[in-house]
């Protein structure tokens, strides 16, 4: 299971109060009644290390490949030469050690 972190794309963005904002790449486009309206309440916007440090990730995990080709095919070529060995301690280990990191991220 994954959970897409950004991909809003084009979508505009709602404030809240029926009004729509454009989005900061967006703002050298937007018309002359839209930039003097948003003048009016312009307030200065402040971005957290936490959310620069989650859109560098965001970024990092584009860019690695969805499957490990390699890993792949050298499991594949164990399973065939019946040289692949399932663990049962092993899977309980790791699932165990998945479970105490997820419960620790939700504190």
């Amino acid at each position: 299971m994954t959970n897409k972190i950004g991909g809003y794309g084009n979508r505009p963005v709602h404030n809240g109060t029926g009004k729509t904002v454009s989005r900061e790449r967006d703002a050298g486009t937007s018309s002359a009644s839209q930039s003097s309206e948003a003048g009016k309440a312009a307030t200065p916007v402040q971005v957290s290390d936490q959310a620069r440090q989650l859109a560098a990730l965001e970024r990092a995990v584009q860019d690695a490949p969805v499957v490990n080709d390699a890993r792949v095919t050298a499991v594949r070529n164990a399973i065939e030469e019946d040289r692949y060995e399932v663990v049962p301690e092993r899977i309980a280990d790791k699932l165990l050690r998945m479970e105490q990191d997820l419960l620790k991220s939700e504190k």
